[in-house]
């Protein structure tokens, strides 16, 4: 199942399990929020409705974009401003669309050697 949410004037498109970087959200890592700003769900092409759904994400860690400099300068006026500047950002990580639950990491990585041996 996916959804589009709305988070910081943007809008991402997200499945259980993935991992999105968000303008920045209050809470400290290992916290879980909620997103209700939902635009559209389904899965496949199916739509579903949007009553009552919610997006829940865990805040993987607090961090800062790359450096941004802003350079301004006026020729022949002897003017020049350097400045630079960082933006925070929250990266999350889906756990769950309604209730559609992402598969643990622990339990795909034990089902991955079972599949590969199933195999040979």
């Amino acid at each position: 199942m996916f959804a589009i949410v709305r988070t910081g004037g943007k809008q991402y498109r997200v499945a259980a399990g993935d991992k999105i970087v968000v303008e920045k959200l209050d809470g400290e890592a290992g916290a879980s929020i909620t997103l209700a700003d939902i635009l559209l769900a389904g899965e496949g092409s199916e739509m579903a409705s949007l009553e009552g759904l919610t997006v829940t994400a865990e805040i993987i860690a607090q961090a800062k974009a790359d450096k941004v400099i802003v350079f301004k300068k006026r020729r022949r006026h002897n003017y020049r401003r350097k400045n630079g500047h960082r933006q925070r950002h929250t990266i999350l990580r889906i756990t769950a669309i309604g209730d559609h639950k992402a598969a643990d990491k622990k339990s795909t990585e034990a089902a991955a050697p079972e599949a590969s041996a199933a195999q040979a």
